[in-house]
């Protein structure tokens, strides 16, 4: 059995000011039980159009409000899910940019956060929701693909979900 993902257009690595921005940009209205459900939906949509083998996670104020696991993810997704995600809910930003931060200071977040990496995983795919007035409420997931490609996947989401894509 072959996996069938297709590749992600060729980009440059984003910056930290582009990934900086992104989090400006993508800042909600709001954020419901059913707005978890709409923008779930469309995350394993786009997962499905790419024939992608990802988990997806969508949690606030410690809640779990939506969870999918595709053809071709396993537990280990879900390993890597709550270990992006807790990078998110502490340090309130992209789990992605977290890691880059260090990469920038010539480090590894494994290296110098003094955060036991069982448990944190400064790798792409774990986005800070972020509502307006509200601050960071939640986190929406992604793993099962290299994580630049799992950020994207939850940018587009994100993108969409707000009528910007």
């Amino acid at each position: 059995m072959t996996n069938d993902v297709r590749p992600a257009a060729p980009e440059t690595t984003p910056s930290i000011e582009d990934l900086e921005a992104q989090e400006r940009r993508l800042v909600l209205p709001r954020f419901t039980h059913d707005d978890a459900w709409t923008l779930g939906s469309l995350l394993v949509e786009l997962a499905r159009e790419r024939r992608a083998p990802v988990a997806v996670d969508i949690h606030r104020a410690g809640q779990q409000l939506f969870h999918a696991a595709l053809p071709g993810s396993t537990p280990d997704n879900d390993a890597w899910i709550a270990r992006k995600r807790r990078v998110v809910e502490r340090y309130g930003c992209a789990s992605y940019l977290v890691g880059a931060r260090f990469r920038a200071k010539g480090t590894t977040f494994e290296a110098s956060s003094r955060l036991d990496p069982d448990l944190y995983a400064a790798h792409g795919g774990s986005f800070p929701l972020h509502v307006e007035g509200a601050g960071v409420i939640g986190t929406v997931t992604v793993s099962g693909l290299p994580q630049l490609e799992d950020h994207r996947m939850v940018v587009e989401a994100l993108e969409r979900f707000l009528g910007e894509g």
